[in-house]
């Protein structure tokens, strides 16, 4: 079977620039009659980044951040209200919807629940064939083979015990793995993790990312891993980007981001971070209040009502994505004053 060419002198495989997605909110016809404004939801608001060939980048944020919008829109489930997305140097926005459609071979979903994923009427077998039937069309004498191939390649052996079998006749493990099996079929680029072991025994939690990992070296992958879970992206990340309200705070090398976070709402989330020992208590200040609303998110420094540190600037400023040191920014008026 024939498969992509991986090979690039760029060093980023995504790029992406002032990505935005605004969702309408319908309006009713009092306010269609009396002219009001349309609303939108600003899930995400101008995020830029990069992502380099071969690396885990993960998003981290709580919920409503903005950052399952953020994977769609990189793997073209969604278009952009401004902004663009670049795949291995490619403008998505410029492909006509039958290049997107063999663009998408070389970027594949991890979902978070693989229950509500797999389709429960498809065996093992036909799940993972469907791509390669959607992609490669004219090599239907290969897939069968490739599809044994790739569950041995996700630890599901032998093979021929998984395929006549439907989902809910196997462990929930095993489905994530069918999983992942799925989304590597195609041997893609770029793979968007969007929580995938959140659905996961926590027996199994800790195999599953290290299957990723191994199955990253083998096959040269490039992840995008979302999580709400910092402990998770601290085991299987190289770089990580903060997200928050649809805006990124901060990014910095993984060991950078854990030894000297600079943005308050780091701080904060890495200090929710459950520690293995009943006689430790937290002493650091917890942001008060939930993530505002995301149709009228406040002025200045989106963080600003939950900081602990805020000043009237942050209310009245927005403050810039500004690199402080090597290969680590963050959006912060006071940021220097975390600086150790």
């Amino acid at each position: 079977m024939t498969l992509p060419n991986k090979n690039s002198s760029n060093d980023y495989l995504v790029e992406v620039r002032d990505l935005k997605k605004w969702f309408p909110l319908t309006s009713g016809l009092l306010d269609s009659i009396l002219g009001r404004e349309a609303l939108h939801i600003k899930a995400v608001d101008g995020v830029s980044f990069n992502i380099r060939r071969g690396e885990v980048f993960g998003l981290a944020g709580e919920s409503g951040s903005g950052k399952t919008t953020i994977g769609r829109l990189i793997v073209g489930l969604e278009t952009p209200t401004e902004g663009s997305v670049k795949i291995d140097g490619v403008d998505l926005s410029t492909l006509s919807n039958e290049q997107l459609r063999k663009k998408r071979r070389t970027m594949q979903v991890m979902f978070q629940d693989p229950a509500a994923s797999l389709n429960p009427r498809m065996t093992i077998k036909q799940a993972i064939l469907h791509p390669l039937r959607i992609h490669f069309p004219d090599e239907i004498e290969t897939h069968p083979s490739r599809v044994e191939q790739i569950l041995e390649e996700v630890g599901l052996t032998p093979p021929q015990f998984f395929l006549e079998k439907y989902p809910h006749q196997i462990s929930g493990g095993q489905r994530q793995r069918v999983v992942i099996a799925r989304a590597l079929v195609t041997n893609p680029n770029l793979i968007l993790a969007d929580e995938p072991i959140a659905m996961a025994d926590v027996s199994v939690r800790a195999l599953l990312l290290e299957l990723m990992l191994d199955l990253k070296k083998s096959l040269n992958l490039t992840y995008l891993f979302i999580t709400h879970d910092l402990a998770t992206a601290k085991y299987i990340c190289d770089r990580i980007g903060i997200l928050y309200l649809g805006k990124i705070v901060e990014i910095a090398d993984l060991r950078e981001m854990y030894a000297h976070p600079l943005h308050p709402y780091t701080q904060a989330l890495l200090a929710a971070v459950p520690v293995p020992d009943p006689h430790q208590r937290r002493t650091e200040e917890m942001p008060k209040g939930e993530i505002p609303n995301p149709i009228n998110p406040p002025s200045g420094c989106r963080f600003h009502p939950r900081c602990p540190f805020a000043q009237d600037i942050c209310s009245e400023e927005e403050p810039l994505l500004r690199e402080l040191s090597d290969q680590h920014t963050v959006a912060c008026h006071f940021a220097e004053d975390f600086i150790e």
